[in-house]
């Protein structure tokens, strides 16, 4: 069942359909690479079989731990950074009431979810700890290593907290640790403490982890069918197999390509729904931590329409034409309101009396849409049926496989991040961690520090 619509009518002022039809044959040569796992980076394509091949009983132990949860506690700590919280914060932002977090219980599908261990700010934690002295609650950590500096000492602090609130005995009952299978800081560590665990898969890099228990388990305890994601994700998989003419995955990956080698270097995700807000957060790091080396990538950046267009708007419509947007429409809102009458019509608005607000939004989009491209803006835009489970799980699975394939058109390697790790060896040798004291030699020598 495809909920996906796509549509580059709006590129055809920069691209000719000559242009595009002429990827055909690169683009499906790489894809075909990808699939039969040839290329680079051929140890992480674990994520490409997950929705077709997911163990029924993961499945069942997650949906099992995940009452557990809800039974014992009003909140889920997940305590994560980068893909091991990115993938499971869009799912619940996208799926979950706006307002659930004061949502009193009965109207809850499942309990909240708070987020730890993504900033390394002394407010933000002192701040979460004050929520928790009156909250029941559980951990889940989510490390392969169990030493990434930030989630590790959030983790810390808020076991630490878990332990005296509770006892030890019943904080280990209520820490639920997603990691390496085997080896690790952080498996050694449950092993000793008889933590329920649950494994990320070695063939699964961070960023393409949305569909194992990285994502699974706090969208399970948030209420979410992760049934239905797979579902939806399992379709995409065999969907978006097809020849080049009919395969929206092969011409997406195309035309952004074509569209980066006539000078756009900046792709803006776009939406008009606040649900796909974190959508764009956990989108931006697959494709700048998949494309983003050797000098090479677009840069992905993300807006928040109407409300950016009232900041960033000017410069999208008039400033330098390096970018392109890629816009996110959801067809069918799940609720409205209208616009009812006023007898003094002081802000003239009676106009738009009996008119739904989703109505006036999809104008102010196609209003936006047209004003951009005209500017010289190129737009590409992504029809979504609805906000449910199946079709964010076809949209999770639709860009992890443009994006693997967009990287391979640019002859980088789409699963490793090398440069991810020159920010944490200069910060350990500045907080004079053992073992970095060449680094810090280093950077006092060239003036650095």
């Amino acid at each position: 069942m495809n909920k996906i619509r796509f549509c580059y009518k709006n590129t055809l002022k920069f691209l000719s359909q000559n242009e595009i039809d002429s990827m055909n044959f690169k683009t499906t040569e790489v894809a075909k690479i990808l699939e039969n796992g040839s290329g680079l980076g051929n140890d992480f394509l674990g994520w490409i079989d997950l929705p077709e091949k997911y163990s029924l009983e993961e499945i069942n132990k997650i949906k099992s731990i995940s009452e557990k949860i809800k039974s014992n506690s009003e909140i889920l700590i997940v305590i994560g950074i980068g893909g091991s919280y990115l993938g499971a914060r869009a799912g619940i932002e996208f799926l979950s009431h706006t307002f659930k977090h004061i949502l009193p219980k009965e109207k809850k599908e499942g309990i909240d979810i708070i987020f730890a261990g993504q900033n390394i700010s002394g407010t933000y934690l002192k701040d979460l700890l004050e929520i928790l002295e009156k909250k029941e609650y559980s951990i889940n950590i989510i490390s392969k290593s169990g030493t990434t500096t930030e989630p590790a000492l959030a983790f810390r602090v808020l076991k630490n907290h878990l332990e005296k609130k509770y006892g030890k005995n019943e904080a280990k009952n209520r820490i639920f640790a997603t990691t390496d299978s085997s080896k690790g800081a952080l498996k050694q560590l449950s092993l000793k403490e008889g933590y329920e665990t649950f494994d990320i898969p070695d063939n699964v890099g961070g960023r393409f982890t949305v569909l194992t228990p990285v994502g699974l388990l706090p969208m399970a305890v948030a209420g979410i069918n992760i049934s239905e994601l797979l579902l939806g994700a399992a379709y995409a998989k065999e969907h978006y197999n097809k020849e080049y003419s009919q395969n929206d995955v092969y011409k997406y990956a195309a035309i952004r390509t074509l569209l980066h080698q006539k000078g756009k270097e900046i792709e803006l995700l776009a939406n008009y729904e606040p649900k796909f807000h974190y959508f764009a957060e956990w989108w931006k790091q697959l494709f700048g931590e998949s494309e983003g080396k050797d000098g090479k990538g677009i840069f992905p950046a993300s807006v928040d329409y109407s409300t950016d267009l009232h900041s960033l708007g000017q410069l999208v419509q008039d400033g330098k034409r390096h970018l392109f947007e890629t816009v996110l429409s959801l067809e069918n809102p799940s609720k409205d309101i209208l616009v009812e009458s006023e007898k003094e019509n002081l802000d003239n608005l009676n106009y738009l009396v009996g008119k739904g607000f989703n109505y006036i939004n999809k104008k102010a989009k196609e209003a936006t849409v047209l004003a951009h491209v005209h500017g010289g803006v190129p737009n590409l835009e992504f029809f979504i049926s609805d906000a449910s489970a199946y079709s964010l799980g076809q949209l999770f699975y639709f860009f992890e496989k443009a994006c693997a394939i967009s990287a391979y058109l640019s002859n980088v390697n789409p699963f490793d991040q090398p440069g991810v790790e020159a920010y944490k060896i200069n910060m350990c040798a500045l907080l004079d961690k053992p073992g970095y004291e060449k680094e810090k030699e280093f950077l006092i020598n060239e003036d650095i520090i």
